[in-house]
């Protein structure tokens, strides 16, 4: 556990930032490019929940944007202009990952809670949430910062579905989240290994989370495949929520029209309206 300039022992939250900060600064342009790159993957990553011609001249903030991959994928659709926020070190790497779309996009590094109040037409946070212990705050404020009408989109992890990963994942975490990133990383390569035979076989059976190994994970590149490892072993905390409580996130914070959609039956994307 790493220690601020005053010396003390960062809390949960601020380690988890700490942690996603280097992984950026280590991994800066692993996941930007192919289909995990793509606008066709904004859309997948919603399903039902959005039309991407929605997004057509429109102003968003996302929260938590790490190193600019859905940055954009969200110019890529069409989006007029980007707040985005990102409270890490990891800052760097939006910057340069979206330098050459600099004047549409204007950057802030600051926690979810401090997302500056822009009348936006979305606030989009993927993968982000379910790595803050205490979210109700960011989703609190982004109903804040949006217009009358306006939509949050989350993507979180799912508990539905991951019931057998995650017997075997979150024991190993107990041991890589105190692990040093280089040795996280090695690992994370070498589980590729059967993860990638794993995929082979999901193409032709229909094995557990086959869809999201099919319709995904085959799809990208190795790097890509062990950076997602990483990103699984390596955050300080994560949460995989079951369908109602990742409604709720939303609903208890004021959204209206709560709606949820299981992308490949093992994570959740969910979309609110905020009321007019």
């Amino acid at each position: 556990m790493s220690r601020n300039s005053q010396g003390a022992v960062p809390s949960l939250r601020d380690q988890t930032v700490i942690d996603f900060g280097e992984q950026w600064r280590r991994f800066p342009t692993g996941h930007n490019d192919g289909f995990y790159g793509s606008a066709a993957h904004l859309e997948d990553t919603f399903g039902p929940l959005l039309d991407v011609r929605e997004l057509s001249s429109s102003r968003v903030a996302e929260i938590g944007s790490g190193p600019g991959r859905f940055v954009n994928m969200l110019l890529d659709a069409g989006v007029a202009h980007v707040t985005a926020l990102e409270p890490s070190r990891g800052v760097s790497a939006l910057k340069e990952n979206t330098r050459t779309r600099a004047d549409r996009i204007a950057y802030v590094r600051a926690l979810g809670e401090d997302l500056p109040l822009g009348q936006y037409d979305f606030v989009f946070s993927v993968g982000v949430l379910m790595m803050i212990p205490n979210p109700r705050p960011v989703v609190e404020r982004a109903l804040q910062a949006l217009k009358p009408g306006g939509q949050m989109l989350v993507w979180i992890y799912a508990r539905e579905g991951n019931e057998g990963y995650l017997r075997v994942a979150e024991p190993l975490r107990r041991l890589t989240t105190r692990l040093p990133d280089s040795v996280v990383a090695a690992l994370s390569h070498g589980l590729n290994v059967p993860l990638s035979l794993y995929v082979g076989l999901c193409r032709t059976l229909p094995l557990p989370r086959h869809r999201h190994l099919r319709n995904v994970m085959a799809r990208m590149s190795w790097r890509q495949r062990s950076l997602v490892i990483f990103d699984q072993l390596n955050p300080s905390y994560a949460k995989y929520y079951r369908r109602s409580e990742a409604e709720a996130l939303l609903r208890d914070a004021g959204f209206a029209d709560v709606r949820s959609h299981h992308r490949h039956s093992y994570s959740w994307a969910v979309r609110g309206v905020k009321p007019s």
